[in-house]
Formats: structure tokens, C-alpha cells, sequence
């Protein structure tokens, strides 16, 4: 019993679906450039009345 066509049949399939590589993708296409935008200083100011504290237990209700 020889079973080397199915193996035949499923290795062309294969082949046929990933024999080659894909097509090369320029780095022109991979690099998208965008202007950069200005910091907004509000963003990072400290505010005195915001009173949070970085604390795990308060995180968690404890």
C-alpha cells in the first residue's frame, strides 16, 4: 500500500498556497512622516487644587 500519491496531492497544494515568498514592501511604504506638534504646557502644569496620591491601598479602596 502506497499512500505517496495523497502525500504527492497535499505537498503540491501546500506548495502551491506557500511555495514563494511575498513581494518585497519598499521602505518608502513601511515609514509614514508626520510633522511633530508642539507640547501643550497646561497639559504637564502642576495644579494645587488636584490632590492624588500614587498610593496602592488607596488604590485599592483598603
Amino acid at each position: 500500500m502506497r499512500q505517496q500519491p495523497a502525500n504527492d496531492n497535499a505537498s503540491a497544494l501546500r506548495h502551491a498556497k506557500f511555495g514563494k515568498l511575498p513581494e518585497r514592501i519598499r521602505y518608502d511604504d513601511l515609514v509614514e512622516e508626520r510633522p511633530a506638534t508642539p507640547q501643550d504646557p497646561a497639559r504637564f502644569a502642576y495644579d494645587p487644587d488636584r490632590r492624588t496620591l500614587a498610593c496602592l491601598a488607596l488604590d485599592l479602596g483598603l
